[in-house]
């Protein structure tokens, strides 16, 4: 039978698509970041890397769509995935979805992988504006001091090698992965 060149690529692609993307696969790796710099640098680069490594990782500008809920989305991808990576950044303490994204993997008890992006440790602080309830500052600065007193990685973007950074995060999320995985294996039996 003779396709038209057009079906051949039509087949090729939900072929690949097929391959590539599981419904409703749950996310092997949370990246919880603030706003648009890290997203199209250390973010975006994470994400990338780690899909072309077969991962799969869940960072809301790639993993989202038009019509999902927030929270119910993005907390679902917390509960489910196996190691988290917080991207903090000078900004990011300010953002309340951060520390949320944030008190949740921690709660959770995952794995987390802290990038210190043009941040020091000791420079971040949960700050109240007033319109925060107590409860969640408390949840927020307990986990941010947990996440401060992790071993993390340090990055400055001045003078920092990208694609190192990149390297040594996606080393540190698979030897975790698999350290999740054994830990896992060990528990089944």
């Amino acid at each position: 039978m003779n396709r038209s060149p057009a079906k051949n690529v039509g087949c090729l692609i939900l072929d690949y698509r097929s391959r590539t993307q599981t419904v409703n696969r749950p996310c092997d790796v949370f990246i919880n970041h603030r706003g648009v710099d890290p997203k199209r640098s250390v973010a975006g680069l994470l994400y990338n890397h780690l899909t072309r490594l077969r991962l799969h990782p869940f960072l809301d500008s790639k993993s989202m769509k038009p019509g999902d809920k927030l929270f119910e989305k993005i907390d679902s991808a917390i509960r489910n995935c196996k190691v988290g990576v917080a991207v903090f950044s000078p900004h990011y303490c300010e953002s309340y979805f951060c520390l949320h994204e944030l008190a949740l993997i921690m709660e959770t008890k995952r794995k987390v992988i802290p990038i210190f992006c043009d941040v020091k440790p000791s420079e971040l602080r949960v700050m109240d504006y007033g319109i925060c309830p107590a409860k969640d500052l408390q949840r927020f600065s307990w986990a941010l001091e947990e996440a401060k007193h992790t071993v993390g990685l340090t990055f400055d973007s001045l003078t920092g090698d990208w694609s190192d950074l990149v390297a040594t995060a996606s080393d540190s999320v698979i030897r975790n992965l698999i350290e999740v995985e054994e830990e896992q294996r060990y528990r089944c039996k």
